[in-house]
């Protein structure tokens, strides 16, 4: 295979994680633009009502494209590790089974989310005034999900070759497109969400549609060979059950989105959920250092970990863990300085002015452990070890936050909604250390 795939298991460790985190960082944060473009476009130019509406669709949208994101990462996991263990065979075959599974699942999901968008969008929150604004945006975004789904699953598959700056360009060209377009559409044109949606699904289009190129380019290791399309059930099986892992975390952050969206409705009517709308777009961006640690984490501890080189593995962990908990507190100290400054790019509606500061703040409270989490089960996820994965994956969102942002409000109204945040990712990273630290003592003993 490549040098660059080569260099997993030989670089400095410390060199490796910043060439593929500083990559995949700079990626998710421009990538987050898609979302926080349109959230400050609608907000500044359509009105309130709209950014509640783009916080009901866009869960719904990542749902479905995280099928694709699942395929990736599970796929990604086992091209790693074959290409540690020196079996380009076994790689190729996985790719040609990631893009068959792609197409095929997605599509189907779409034709579904088609026919029964209203209910759909019922489920999520959308209610009162906000259903024929959601519904407008989302029958627009729907056609490009597709195209997302098909990035989302080249994205890690591309880090896995060990090439991270590629897939921080594919990441850079739809956030790019969704500016130049909102503002085209939205400013110019006057076609409101109509605009707002279709700038969103032709961003995603080109970002799907660079991603294709790449992998039929000379750029790209991994062929696209139609004769790897025929579905190879012990491999599907080990995609499912790692990228499963991916899959049932954004079904937890969906079921967790309709019960943030009911409590915030419940307790503070379409103006709390607007205010975590603002919340959740500056999460996004926020923590896309973080997100870039623990995705510069996978390929490296992914191929050492089949190059059986522990020591390798426990420095990649150590530093990853080190350098995110410094990111995270940089972070939180960000929004602590500038959390009005950030909230009057979204609007300069008084209400939300005057309830989002606080939220944000409890909301980021705990910013600065966040990486013991994700290092965690990506941890598991590289060592192609589902189960504790998927355990760890759901401490948060599932076992967590869901029944905290539920029950707290009956207590403390909407503010039960913010402290659920915190209180969530101090329980899950005290646990996620714990399994982590046992897993870490019993199999990688240094040779």
């Amino acid at each position: 295979m490549n040098k660059l795939a080569n260099d997993l298991g030989t670089e400095k460790i410390s060199k490796l994680l910043i060439k593929q985190a500083v990559p995949a960082t700079i990626g998710i944060l421009v990538m987050s633009l898609n979302m926080i473009v349109d959230t400050i476009f609608v907000g500044q130019w359509i009105g309130v009502l709209a950014i509640a509406a783009i916080t009901v669709v866009l869960p719904i949208a990542f749902l479905i494209s995280s099928i694709g994101m699942g395929i990736g990462i599970g796929g990604s996991s086992i091209i790693s590790r074959a290409l540690g263990s020196g079996n380009s065979d076994k790689a190729f075959l996985t790719f040609g089974n990631q893009i068959c599974l792609t197409v095929i699942l997605v599509i189907l999901f779409v034709i579904l989310g088609n026919f029964f968008s209203v209910p759909i969008l019922n489920l999520f929150g959308a209610k009162g005034d906000i259903l024929p604004i959601a519904s407008e945006y989302f029958n627009v975004i729907i056609y490009g999900v597709p195209f997302l789904a098909f990035a989302m699953m080249g994205n890690p598959t591309i880090r896995a070759e060990g090439k991270p700056k590629f897939a921080m360009y594919a990441m850079m060209v739809p956030a790019v497109l969704n500016v130049l377009l909102d503002i085209l559409f939205i400013k110019f044109f006057d076609w409101g969400m109509y605009g707002a949606g279709l700038a969103t699904s032709l961003s995603y289009a080109s970002c799907g549609l660079y991603i294709l190129y790449f992998f039929l380019s000379k750029k790209s290791e991994l062929e696209i060979i139609p004769k790897n399309f025929k579905l190879d059930f012990s491999i599907v099986k080990e995609i499912i059950e790692l990228g499963g892992v991916s899959v049932v975390r954004q079904g937890a952050i969906s079921i967790l989105m309709i019960v943030l969206n009911y409590s915030l409705f419940t307790y503070g009517g379409e103006i709390s959920i607007a205010v975590f709308g603002i919340i959740n777009r500056v999460m996004m961006f926020a923590y896309s250092p973080v997100m870039g640690v623990s995705q510069g984490f996978l390929p490296v501890a992914g191929y050492n970990i089949g190059a059986k080189k522990n020591d390798r593995v426990k420095e990649t962990i150590k530093k990853s863990i080190y350098f995110g908990s410094i990111l995270g507190t940089l972070i939180f100290i960000g929004v602590l300085i500038f959390k009005e400054e950030v909230i009057w790019i979204f609007t300069n509606d008084v209400t939300l002015l005057d309830k989002t500061p606080n939220a944000m703040f409890i909301v980021f409270l705990a910013t600065p452990i966040v990486t013991m989490q994700l290092v965690g089960s990506a941890y598991f996820q590289a060592a192609g070890k589902a189960l504790p994965a998927l355990f760890l994956t759901l401490l948060k969102q599932g076992f967590f936050l869901i029944p905290l942002a539920y029950f707290l409000p009956m207590y403390f109204g909407v503010n039960g909604v913010w402290w659920s945040f915190p209180i969530a990712d101090i329980l899950s990273t005290i646990i996620t250390v714990w399994v982590l630290k046992r897993e870490v003592d019993k199999n990688l003993v240094s040779c």
